[in-house]
């Protein structure tokens, strides 16, 4: 069977929204006879009859009926073919794919986020939350191009860029009395500890922090540092977590700094064979902005990692 006439489509979806012919015809500007054409033309490919005049009106069949809600699917597709074609005339860059972790997407990247938007507006950028162990296999199995964890990370297919690091600390419910300035893991033990989930690379942290000194009851895993936040104000327990997450003071909370002290990396991974695309490069850079050290070395080591006839699109700001 041949392929579909969209224009014999067209003026059938006209005949039967217009109710007639002739009106068909002035939308199509075209002349009543062409217009009767392309339906009898249409009719005959489908051996179907799809239009009936009822005096000078015109209606669907019941065919007709169908084949016209078929065509305004159909028209709706070509829209969006013609409309993703368009973004590449008028210079769309790309398609990025961000995994990040909860507390980073809420406290770090909003800026970054906000003036890639604004700078590139061209860029599709899709930004999922996960944590760091599903962020990881997501990167190697690219799902993801680029992913915002926490460290250590193990994986030979992987380009990992520290960024900076955070310091963990302790909080507690307002008022609680006789907190120590700084708090221990014997301290700790005699408390009820809230942590996050036991997928997150935070739980297996503050477990090694405690060193056997966790509460008889075991920690108590909650969720995100959010729903911790959440529940320490609501006098459940103590809690863990970074300092980024209570920098402003909040009444709810009494901050206490660990001792010994606890820090967590947070670092960019992308797959070490990823194909370095402009958008991609953009997105990079803008996430590289969170490093604290900008002359780290594994950035540099990362560069040069780069094949030759890739570095002048690679190239970081300093």
């Amino acid at each position: 069977m041949r392929g579909l006439n969209l224009d014999q489509l067209r003026a059938l979806l006209e005949v039967v929204e217009q109710g007639s012919f002739s009106a068909a015809a002035r939308r199509l500007n075209l002349t009543q006879p062409a217009v009767s054409l392309q339906i009898r033309e249409l009719e005959r490919r489908f051996g179907l009859r799809l239009i009936e005049r009822l005096g000078k009106q015109a209606h669907a069949t019941a065919p007709g009926c169908e084949l016209v809600e078929a065509t305004r699917r159909i028209f709706h597709e070509c829209e969006q073919a013609d409309a993703a074609m368009r973004r590449f005339h008028d210079g769309w860059v790309g398609r990025v794919q961000v995994a990040t972790t909860l507390t980073a997407m809420i406290y770090r990247l909003p800026p970054i986020l906000r003036k890639v938007r604004l700078d590139h507006p061209r860029i599709d950028l899709v930004v999922t939350n996960m944590p760091t162990d599903k962020g990881v296999q997501d990167v190697v199995e690219n799902r993801v191009d680029l992913a915002l964890v926490h460290l250590p990370i193990n994986k030979r297919q992987l380009d990992v860029t520290p960024l900076l690091s955070e310091a963990m600390v302790a909080i507690f419910p307002a008022g609680l009395p006789d907190v120590p300035d700084e708090v221990t893991p014997d301290y700790v033990a005699g408390h009820n500890l809230l942590i996050e989930q036991t997928s997150s690379a935070a739980y297996s942290l503050v477990l090694g922090w405690l060193s056997g000194h966790s509460p008889a009851q075991g920690p108590t895993p909650l969720g995100t540092v959010e729903a911790l936040k959440s529940a320490v104000a609501s006098s459940l327990g103590m809690a863990i977590v970074p300092d980024i997450a209570v920098g402003i003071h909040n009444p709810d909370f009494i901050v206490r700094p660990l001792r010994p002290p606890l820090t967590r990396t947070l670092a960019l991974i992308e797959h070490r064979n990823k194909p370095n695309e402009p958008a991609l490069e953009i997105v990079r850079n803008a996430l590289l902005g969170l490093q604290t050290d900008r002359a780290d070395d594994s950035k540099a080591s990362r560069r040069s990692r780069r094949k030759p006839a890739e570095r002048s699109l690679t190239a970081r700001r300093s």
